[in-house]
């Protein structure tokens, strides 16, 4: 354990909590804890969404995708209860990522299912690596909050100029209620988990080495996480989240609010972008503290370190230059192809689908395909694609 690490971390924690309580609100307060549970969550698990993806579309791995299949199942479960009886613990009403489905998000969610086999995360891995201490994933930060900023500017030609269908909801939009809904979705979870077991048996691929880790009750400090227990842990923390602040867990919209901020410093005014309407609007003129999504991201990144350095494994490494090329790429198109597709890994995918929507389903199925190009463009970078384990995100 590397205890100067997890001191500086926990009252790194402790001193930003307070001021998000003392300058904001009490609310804001606890989905900054609830940050930090997913982050020291995703870090002890290695829980990934790009290794799920690339073990399964490279070698026919099924264990990450498996895994996903438990964690939509009981987030779906949570949300239809949260969502059809209005609970709430702060009184806000609940809603659901329901966005529509059109070019936007198929380009969109094709373009991250690239980038994030690129820059070697999604945007849950981006944060929580970065936290953990791993140095190339810095840049694919940088990258992402471009990337963002970008698909920002470019927004209202993508929801005005290009074809979509209105939102669709599972539940709502085809009669059938969120009991219906729920059993829908329940059989497609079980009929995708069938299919990889089937595929398991067929390709017989090797399996995800288990990490070093120790023993009884310390593998809760220190890991390492059955991946089964972390996507069931997951889908109670976002459930969790939609319960406090009335919307899923949500990352990328963080980005292209910490981007514009940036650029209306340099004296650029962002704020007649289409994209800075609304909420997103009055956010550029609040300190970050008070968005919601930018407090969780703070605790994820900070959570995962507190992990790491009780693990013992926060070992920043020197950047090779075709991993930093990647990196930067990767997080550009991860960037720009979340605002395209209303959300990333996260946003689009696990909330999306726990909400019903159909854009979640169509994001997988493109993120899936963008993964199977991106094989092949990752030796140009030098990048392996595994060929046996690799359970970074």
């Amino acid at each position: 354990m590397q205890k100067p690490f997890v001191s500086v971390g926990v009252l790194s924690a402790i001193i930003l909590f307070i001021s998000i309580v003392v300058f904001t609100n009490w609310t804001q307060g606890l989905l900054f804890i609830i940050g930090l549970a997913l982050g020291i969550t995703l870090l002890h698990a290695r829980f990934g969404f790009t290794s799920a993806f690339r073990r399964l579309m490279s070698v026919g791995n099924v264990q990450g995708l498996q895994a996903h299949m438990v964690m939509l199942a009981v987030a779906t479960t949570l949300f239809a209860i949260i969502l059809s009886t209005g609970f709430s613990f702060t009184g806000t009403p609940p809603a659901g990522y329901v966005s529509p489905v059109g070019v936007s998000v198929i380009f969109g969610s094709f373009l991250f299912g690239i980038g994030m086999q690129l820059g070697g995360g999604c945007a849950s891995g981006t944060l929580y690596n970065v936290g953990g201490g791993t140095s190339s994933m810095v840049l694919t930060l940088l990258g992402f909050i471009a990337g963002a900023v970008i698909g920002a500017y470019h927004f209202t030609f993508w929801m005005e100029d290009t074809p979509s269908l209105p939102p669709i909801s599972i539940a709502e939009s085809t009669g059938l209620g969120y009991f219906g809904g729920w059993i829908v979705q329940m059989i497609l979870f079980g009929l995708i988990y069938y299919v990889t077991v089937q595929i398991a048996k067929k390709k017989n691929p090797p399996m995800m080495k288990p990490l070093p880790t120790t023993s009884g009750w310390k593998k809760i400090i220190r890991g390492s996480w059955p991946l089964f227990a972390a996507a069931i842990i997951l889908a109670l923390l976002n459930a969790l989240t939609l319960a406090v602040r009335g919307t899923p867990w949500g990352i990328t919209s963080a980005f292209a609010l910490w981007g514009g901020k940036a650029l209306m410093a340099f004296g650029i005014d962002v704020s007649q972008w289409g994209y800075f309407s609304g909420e997103q609007g009055a956010a550029l003129g609040q300190s970050v503290l008070a968005d919601s999504t930018s407090v969780m991201n703070f605790g994820i990144i900070l959570g995962a370190f507190i992990s790491a350095a009780a693990a013992g494994t926060f070992k920043p490494k020197k950047i090779k230059p075709g991993v930093a090329a990647a990196s930067i790429i990767g997080g550009v198109m991860m960037g720009y192809g979340a605002r395209l597709a209303f959300g990333c890994n996260i946003g689009a995918y696990f909330g999306g689908i726990a909400s019903f929507s159909l854009h979640g389903w169509v994001w997988m199925v493109m993120a899936m395909l963008g993964t199977f190009l991106a094989l092949f463009i990752r030796p140009l970078f030098g990048l392996k694609n595994p060929k046996s384990t690799d359970s970074i995100c």
